[in-house]
């Protein structure tokens, strides 16, 4: 196989809870992952020479080594000792640095493709392992779909998640938000609410979206929403328009909607749109990594 077309899905988070850290920094943590439809298009190219190439439509992302993408084919080709060069492109669509795992999904798509391509014959629990050294979504934004995070967020348990019907309305405002400084912000003993991970995951099971719509936590998110006011402004836009629920995903700024008629979330869209450049209306998803073509 020369070459092959993946789509590699974002991620949002319908709860997050932090229940401590560390001792090498690391934060513990209790959350549920959603993967959606809204992916960036990746094609992975045999080339002549010993080396990793990678292009891009965006100028948002380096085209280095500094790039996960280039440390997950990195990786796999010292493991493996693969003399073959690569040429990856990456045609994005997710926002960068949006609390998305824009970057790990890319990165899985990579493991994935290379799999493939180079014929090593890894099996999927062998990809996740691999991706966990590129960081802690990656293993997850492999397989997709909707699971419970634990530990530092590898621990990965499958459950039942968003019906694939459920209308999901994404903002990224054009604000650039520090991971690692919104967890050394966060104040443990001052979190007021927390999300409860067990109603929620019932919930899902049952398809009762009202009531993860009016019961998603994110515990980061009072830190991230202190210093940028867009991340309430945009939750407040949404709930005019009637979402069933709205909240930040991740470290922010990302700011999503759920909504069960689509007629309101393309208002809600429309809206967004006059201040914001980056809104996206989108359906939740079963699938991570996928190769087509």
């Amino acid at each position: 196989m020369n070459s092959i077309d993946l789509k590699s899905r974002a991620k949002i988070n319908l709860s997050i809870d932090v229940l401590g850290k560390r001792d090498d920094g690391y934060h513990i943590v209790e959350m549920i992952m959603q993967t959606i439809d809204l992916y960036d298009n990746l094609k992975i190219t045999k080339i002549e020479g010993d080396f990793i190439k990678i292009k891009s439509d965006s100028e948002d992302i380096p085209l280095n080594q500094d790039n996960i993408v280039y440390k997950a084919a990195d990786i796999l080709k010292k493991r493996f000792n693969i003399k073959d060069g690569v040429e990856i492109s990456i045609q994005k669509n997710i926002p960068v640095a949006a609390g998305m795992a824009g970057g790990s999904s890319n990165a899985a798509a990579v493991l994935v493709g290379l799999n493939k391509v180079w014929n090593l014959g890894l099996s999927e629990s062998e990809l996740k392992e691999i991706g966990l050294q590129l960081g802690a979504d990656v293993p997850f934004c492999i397989t997709g779909g909707s699971a419970l995070a634990q530990g530092i967020g590898e621990e990965l348990t499958n459950i039942h998640g968003l019906s694939e019907g459920v209308n999901i309305l994404v903002c990224k405002p054009d604000i650039f938000v520090s991971t690692k400084e919104v967890y050394q912000s966060l104040d443990m003993n001052k979190v007021q609410k927390r999300p409860e991970n067990q109603k929620l995951i019932e919930s899902l099971k049952n398809d009762d979206i009202k009531y993860v719509s009016e019961n998603m936590v994110n515990v980061l998110e009072e830190v991230t929403a202190s210093k940028y006011k867009e991340i309430k402004q945009i939750e407040a836009t949404m709930m005019k328009n009637k979402a069933l629920g709205s909240m930040m995903s991740g470290s922010g700024p990302t700011v999503f909607g759920l909504f069960d008629n689509k007629e309101y979330a393309i208002k809600a869209k429309e809206e967004l749109l006059i201040d914001y450049n980056q809104v996206y209306l989108v359906n939740s998803s079963n699938k991570g990594v996928e190769i087509y073509g």
